[in-house]
C-alpha cells in the first residue's frame, strides 16, 4: 500500500551521518541532500549565549571537557569538535539556513526557553522570518510550558519516548502543533489518534530502509534521520 502523504524529510543534528552533528558544515550537507527541514539541540552556554550543541559535556566529541553550561562563548570558540569544526550559535545556524528550511530547535538544556524565544522574535521582526520557519521541540515540559506563556505563536512539538495518550494529553495543554514519538514503539494506530487530535506526528531518529518505509506506511508526517538522502 502506497502512502499517499508527502513525508517531509528532516535532517537530525544537520546530516550527523555523514558530518559531525550540529556543526555548520553538517547542517550546510543537510540542505544539500534536498531536506524539509533541520533539527538542532541548544543550551545556554556559561557567557548567556544559545550554543547548538547536542551533551550536556563537551567530553565526547571535543577536544575539551566538563559541562558545557560552564564555559563562556569565546572558551567554547577555541575546542574543535572532531579535531577539525566549531561549535556554533543558534545565530549562526539561523544565518546559514537563512529561512530556507524550517529548523526545529530542541531545547536540550535548562533554561533555554526565554532566550530561544527571544532570537526567535528577533529574526521574525528583524530578518523578516515567520513563525512556520520554526518548531521547538523537547523532551522538558516545563521548558516548552515557558516558551508557550512568553509567545502564543511559536510552534511547538513534545518529545516522547513513550506513545501514551498522557503524551498526547500534555502536548493538548500545551497547545503543541506536533508530536515527536521514538520510531521503536510507534504504530499506525498511534499515528492516527494524535493526527486525529491536530498534531503532526514527526517521529525520529530513522535511518534503517525498511523501518524508513514503515514509517511511510504508518502515515507520519515527517521522518527524522542521520541520513536524510535516505527518505
Amino acid at each position: 500500500m502506497k502512502n499517499a502523504i508527502k513525508t517531509l524529510k528532516i535532517g537530525h543534528r544537520g546530516a550527523m551521518g555523514y558530518v559531525a552533528e550540529n556543526t555548520l558544515e553538517s547542517i550546510q550537507k543537510a540542505m544539500d541532500l534536498g531536506v524539509d527541514g533541520i533539527e538542532i539541540d541548544v543550551h545556554l552556554c556559561a557567557s548567556g549565549e544559545l550554543i547548538v550543541f547536542h551533551d550536556l559535556t563537551l567530553d565526547r566529541i571535543t577536544n575539551g571537557q566538563g559541562a558545557i553550561s560552564k564555559f563562556t562563548l569565546s572558551e567554547l570558540k577555541k575546542l574543535k569538535i572532531d579535531n577539525n569544526f566549531e561549535i556554533p550559535t543558534l545565530e549562526e545556524v539561523l544565518n546559514l539556513i537563512n529561512k530556507t528550511h524550517t529548523l526545529n530547535i530542541e531545547l536540550k538544556g535548562k533554561d533555554t526557553a526565554s532566550e530561544t524565544s527571544a532570537i526567535i522574535e528577533k529574526y521574525i521582526k528583524k530578518k523578516s522570518w515567520n513563525y512556520s520557519d520554526f518548531l521547538i521541540s523537547s523532551f522538558h515540559k516545563q521548558e516548552l510550558k515557558e516558551v508557550r506563556n512568553i509567545n502564543k505563536s511559536i510552534p511547538l512539538a513534545l518529545l516522547t519516548n513513550v506513545c501514551s495518550n498522557d503524551a498526547l494529553k500534555f502536548a493538548e495543554t500545551i497547545k503543541a502543533n506536533a508530536i515527536h514519538p521514538n520510531y521503536v514503539l510507534l504504530n499506525k494506530e498511534y499515528v492516527i489518534e494524535a493526527q486525529k487530535r491536530g498534531f503532526k506526528v514527526n517521529t525520529w531518529t530513522v535511518n534503517n530502509l525498511e523501518t524508513i518505509k514503515r514509517m511511510k506506511f504508518y502515515g507520519v508526517d515527517a521522518i527524522i534521520s542521520d541520513f536524510p538522502d535516505r527518505l
